[in-house]
This record gives C-alpha cells, structure tokens and sequence, in this order.
C-alpha cells in the first residue's frame, strides 16, 4: 500500500521541482517519523531525541569518525594518569546558551550526578563505569573509573554531555527536558513538546570543537510520523532532509528533480547465533556449523529482501567499530561444499534445527529465504517469531538451535559492546569457548588499544574458524534531502547537523 500511495504522490509532483524549503531564510526543515519525547540526554532513549540533544549539549570529547580519533570538545586535553584515571583540561571562556560560564564544578556536578545509582540514568551503561568526578589542585579534572573500562573514551565522547549545576538545580530534569540549557552550537528557540522544535545558532559558541562554526542559521524539525506525509512535503519543497527512508522508496525518490538519496553505514549487523550446547545437537560439530555457513545465501537474500546497500560481513561484528577485524575465515555461498561436509559428518540424511527469529514481517521473509537454503542441502529449519525479550530469554534457557536477529552496540563504535557480549562466558554465550573467553576477558579488562585490537583480532578469527555465528550483513541508514543540501550521518547513527551546508 505504501508504495502505492507514494507512486501516486510522485506522478502528481511529476511535472514540478520542488523548491528549497527555506534556503533562502538560512533555515533547514527536517522531519522524524518517531517521536521526540524530552531533549535531556540522560533520560531520553529515542535516538531522534538523542540526535537532536547533540546540538544543544557538548560532552568533554568527541569522536572524529573518519579517523577514528578522540578529539577536544570541552576538554582542550586529556591524558590517563593511570589505568582507572583520566585527567582532563578544562576548556575556559565557554558560554551556557544562558550565558553563564562553564566551569571545571559543572563537569564535576554532571558527571557525579548521573552516575549516582539513585539518578536512573536511561543508558546504564553509559556511566555505571564511573566511580567519582573531581576536581585536582591545577584544575583539571579527573575521572576515576570503578575498574578498568576500554570504553571510557567512547561514551564520553558525546554521551555524557556537561550541564550547567546551576541551572539544573533550579530547573531539575523536567525543565531541562523543556527547557534545555546547554553549550552546543544550537540553543532551543521555540518547542511544542512531540510536534515541533526551532534552533537557532548559538553565537557565542567556543572555537576548537568538531561542532565550531556551523553554517545554517536556523533548523526545524517536526514530528511527522506517516512517511508519505514527509514525501509528499519533500517533493512539494516544504522540507529540506529526512531519514530511515525504506529501500523500497529509495529508487522513486533518488529519481525526482531536486531530491537525492544518500546512504550511510551505521553500527548495526544481522546474524544467526549458532548453539552447538544442546544435547545430541548437530551443530555441536563444527563441520556442520560450516554447513549451515555455507548454505546461506547471504548477498543473494540481501539483494532481493534486503538491500544492495548493506555491507555482507564475515565476521562477528560490524567493520566500523574499533576491535573489528575483515582478516578471518570467511564462507561464500556454496551448497554443494555444504552437503559434502554434512555428509562427512554423517548427516547425508539431514535433520533439523529450531530458529528464533525476531523482528518483524521483514525478518521473518529473510529467515524464510534462509530456511529454503537450508532445505536445499536437506536441513530443515523450523522458524519462530518472537519479541525480543521472549527470544533471548528461549536463547539464553538453551531451548533452539539458531537465533537470527540484529545488533547494534548501542551506537558505540567499539566491538566490547557487540563480540564482548556475545562470546564472554554470559548467559548469551552458548559457545562458552575458553581460549575465546580468556582473549574477550583481557581485552575489556584494560585500556591498552592495540592490545586490545590484537586479542580481539585473535578471538574474531576463531569465532569463524570454528563458525560459531553465521555472520549475515551490516545495516545502513537512507537519507533523503534537497539536491542543494549537504548532511551525512555519522556510523553511530547520529546525524551532525552543525555540519550541514548549502551548495
């Protein structure tokens, strides 16, 4: 119905070219399908609002995704003072949009505060790591880890944005949802909490940040959930940029004057766990487990249900993330190598094997095409759909033999948030691998980036070898926009507004 509907609002569009929405008044007009329920960065778990906090709060780093660096946002410095300490120079003259100055108490009073188990923070995750904020006697700042977390870095880098201690103890985290308060380059201009939000520039913004300088005036955004109410708008010229555009929509938008289609990858990956655990289980031998490997037609169901778009992947994690190695074994599609290794295992006959599914009608059309695979070299898979949470709990009680679903790390560009949780001895480790365990242990007990990436590396290549997990593809996010517009999205799905150009 959806592609229906929007064939018909192109053939109406077919004969205009849509207008800049607000070019010529230095205004960007962009829309979410999904709501944005509060701008507070610590309590909010909807990725747009979390995308659209960033332009209001500055964390003390952020990453650069092209190097993969951490650069200075409200820290000018940083170094590790130890393997559970890092200590960070201040940046000075920084201005809250209410033109207080920020200071090294505010960095402490944030960071103390959210960590604290009595304040709830939405991502745990984020700040449990956190022992104490403080300030030394030369005014930098330390933070004190409760153990040795390799992560640290990552969510500092613009998940744990700065607040100003003043403001949030008078307003509390009901006005700073309404009324944020921050130093991002945008400050919130006018809000109609779940309709619509207005940011202005924010013109004493401080140099020496990724976000310095921005360079459209003004940007909108609005809640518009159905997505042929943002095409329609797109075409019409009363919006500027929209994103999750479905593949099936890619080619009838990219062909339209004045509109253009990009995509992004981000963090996220599909696979199939295998469980080799259960009793008398086939895929205990890793002769099948190669099988089921190989009798996949990975690229062949990204093509037709997925998207050309994503990356295929053979390894256990998504390539953009630190720790992910492409230097292991890989398995194209090859049925015929497949039946001979069932047979070697004597397994000519065939069997079956129970697979979880989770997501929705998309998910269960790709195990659909997986199962005729499997049939082709006379495994039959018996599929289930089920919510995520009941799926993991099957999983995790060792009930099935395979479980195909997606991951995405949480948007954090480090594979101690995808192979680390997979493969570390947890109850989501069916594998339970002891030299895989020991190398995943060390490597997210300790800080030291290359050896962290070479036990990684080490644990990644045996997780194939022995063909642990049917590694499927990575994801990408689609965008559309005016041809006169310039805005990419960042491999950890945040989009960097303050980068936005006109042509």
């Amino acid at each position: 119905m959806k592609s229906r509907l929007l064939s018909g609002l192109l053939a109406l569009s077919a004969l205009t070219h849509p207008a800049l929405a607000d070019k010529a008044n230095d205004t960007l007009e962009a829309a979410f399908a999904q709501d944005v329920e509060l701008l507070d960065s610590y309590q909010a778990s909807g990725r747009e609002a979390l995308v659209l906090a960033r332009l209001l709060y500055d964390g003390l780093i952020s990453k650069d995704h092209e190097t993969g660096e951490f650069v200075p946002e409200l820290a000018t410095s940083f170094e590790f003072a130890s393997d559970t300490q890092i200590d960070f120079e201040i940046r000075e003259g920084v201005k809250f949009h209410n033109g207080e100055t920020m200071t090294p108490q505010d960095v402490v009073y944030t960071l103390n505060r959210v960590s604290s188990p009595e304040y709830g923070a939405r991502y745990a995750v984020a700040v449990e790591w956190i022992e104490k904020a403080e300030i030394l006697d030369n005014g930098k700042v330390r933070v004190t880890m409760k153990y040795p977390f390799p992560m640290a870095l990552e969510m500092l880098a613009g998940n744990l944005p700065i607040y100003p201690e003043a403001y949030y103890e008078e307003a509390g985290p009901e006005g700073m949802a309404v009324k944020p308060i921050g130093t991002g380059p945008y400050q919130l201009t006018d809000i109609t909490p779940g309709v619509s939000f207005e940011f202005k520039r924010f013109e004493d913004y401080y140099e020496g940040g990724q976000k310095a300088d921005p360079a459209i005036g003004t940007l909108r955004f609005r809640v518009l959930p159905e997505v042929n109410t943002q095409y329609a708008e797109l075409m019409n010229g009363d919006l500027d940029w929209i994103w999750r555009v479905a593949q099936d929509d890619v080619d009838r938008l990219d062909s339209r004057p004045g509109i253009k289609v990009e995509s992004y990858p981000i963090m996220r990956f599909a696979y199939i766990g295998l469980n080799p655990a259960r009793p008398d289980s086939p895929l205990a031998d890793v002769r099948v487990r190669q099988a089921v490997n190989l009798a996949i037609d990975r690229e062949g169901i990204r093509d037709a249900l997925v998207g050309t778009n994503f990356g295929i992947t053979d390894a256990a994690c998504n390539p953009v993330q630190f720790g992910c190695t492409t230097e292991v074994e890989g398995y194209g599609y090859d049925a015929e190598a497949a039946k001979r290794l069932l047979e070697e295992a004597g397994y000519a006959e065939g069997f079956e094997l129970s697979m979880l599914v989770v997501g929705g009608a998309s998910s269960v059309s790709q195990a659909e095409a997986m199962k005729q695979n499997l049939a082709a070299v006379g495994v039959t898979a018996n599929i289930e759909s089920l919510q995520y949470a009941t799926a993991v709990d099957q999983w995790r009680s060792n009930e099935k033999d395979m479980f195909f679903s997606t991951w995405g790390s949480y948007g954090i560009g480090d594979v101690g948030l995808s192979v680390a949780n997979f493969f570390s001895g947890s109850a989501d480790d069916p594998v339970q691998d002891p030299e895989v365990i020991e190398k995943i242990k060390e490597a997210t007990s300790i800080v030291d980036r290359p050896r962290r990436a070479q036990l990684y590396k080490e644990a990644l290549q045996r997780i194939a070898e022995q063909a642990y997990w049917v590694p499927l593809w990575t994801f990408s996010v689609n965008t559309a926009m005016s041809e006169d517009l310039n805005l990419k999205v960042d491999p950890d799905e945040f989009v960097p507004f303050w980068d936005a150009t006109w042509n």
